[in-house]
């Protein structure tokens, strides 16, 4: 894809292996996003403009990176327009739901395939931070390629999960204390 030129169009499979993404989510966001709409040519061979792939890399990060649901990014289409969610997707900022210029790390957010940037060094000792962090830390020192891409299910999920797992960790405490008071006495 790099011998193209940047206003040339691309095929889906470039499209898909640019955005690290298959093929059929490409399909599958054509059916819940109007905005996305490549060239169709004979048999159905879809060709995406440079402002179509912009679209999609915006698309993808709001969905894979800050956790929006598809019925989210919906309403910010809606409120926003396109060309919003293809700022994003060129490496804008999001500042308050706005788009801001392009800085180093959203640049290299907006393409997967760039060198990931190191992980940002927490200002407080995990010990004391918020339920998750070592996992958050963890996810987010892995090379971008390697980091799972979640939906907003799974995320509700995963959410769901700890905070069960929180609340089994107190009772566990609980119980250990339990346990330790009755040998003391």
């Amino acid at each position: 894809m790099d011998s193209k030129s940047p206003d040339a169009f691309r095929t889906i499979s470039e499209v898909a292996e640019d955005l690290d993404i298959p093929q059929h989510v490409l399909r599958f966001w054509e059916t819940r996003f109007s905005q996305i709409k490549p060239l169709k040519r004979g048999g159905g061979r879809r060709y995406y403009r440079p402002d179509d792939v912009a679209l999609l890399k915006g698309i993808r990060r709001l969905l894979y990176g800050e956790g929006y649901t598809i019925k989210g990014l919906q309403r910010i289409l809606k409120e926003q327009g396109p060309r919003h969610v293809q700022a994003i997707g060129r490496g804008g900022e999001i500042v308050g739901g706005r788009t801001a210029a392009p800085s180093p790390a959203a640049a290299r957010m907006a393409d997967p395939r760039a060198e990931p940037m190191p992980p940002a060094q927490p200002t407080r000792p995990a010990a004391i931070a918020e339920p998750g962090f070592a996992a958050k830390a963890l996810l987010s020192s892995l090379p971008r390629s390697a980091q799972p891409l979640v939906g907003a299910d799974d995320l509700a999920f995963l959410k769901a999960t700890l905070s069960e797992l929180i609340e089994c960790r107190r009772l566990l405490h609980g119980a250990l204390a339990t346990a330790n008071a009755g040998e003391d006495g």
